[in-house]
């Protein structure tokens, strides 16, 4: 069974993570979530351990295992890595190299050859910034793959892209690398 370490991060679409675990796990996919802090705000994590049937990772320093350091097995166990939704937060530190969360330390810690799957989810000016698609463009030359958002109205009320792409695109995208000869 392949394993798909999926991140949430800080964004409002963070609750559609809850259908993007059930609709990969239903397709037999092992599915470990990690969240960032900012995400548990906008779901619990009690609710994508229910559907994934596994323990929900957010926190660096908690070692469930005392003879394991859980964020370097989590790294080791992908067959996929896939952020979704990604805040410009979680792309500027995984741009960057900051690894000071879960989330980011588990990616910093991923073997090169895993593939890595960004779905950005944010406001059309923080998405269109010239930073923020700085660290977009370091992802992706560093071997990440954008799921481009969609243009749609925001939960701000602004009208462009922005919104985090369809479920339906996302899980796609996860079958399309997952079954592609490596």
């Amino acid at each position: 069974m392949k394993t798909i370490l999926l991140g949430v991060s800080g964004s409002i679409s963070a609750y559609k993570s809850a259908d993007i675990t059930s609709r990969i796990t239903k397709m037999g996919y092992e599915v470990e979530v990690i969240m960032t802090n900012n995400s548990t705000k906008f779901i619990t994590p009690l609710t994508l351990q229910a559907l994934s049937k596994n323990p929900v990772h957010t926190d660096v320093m908690e070692e469930i295992y005392p003879e394991q350091i859980n964020h370097i097995e989590l790294a080791k166990k992908a067959d996929l890595f896939l952020v979704a939704p990604a805040s410009a937060n979680i792309i500027g530190k995984l741009a960057n190299g900051i690894a000071d969360d879960m989330l980011s330390t588990v990616a910093l810690a991923l073997k090169t050859e895993v593939p890595k799957l960004i779905a950005p989810a944010m406001n059309t000016y923080m998405y269109q910034n010239p930073i923020m698609q700085r660290n977009l463009k370091l992802l992706i030359e560093a071997g990440y793959e954008e799921i481009e958002p969609r243009e749609a109205l925001l939960a701000c009320g602004d009208f462009g892209k922005g919104a985090l792409a369809d479920v339906d695109t996302i899980v796609a995208e996860v079958n399309r690398v997952l079954s592609s000869p490596k």
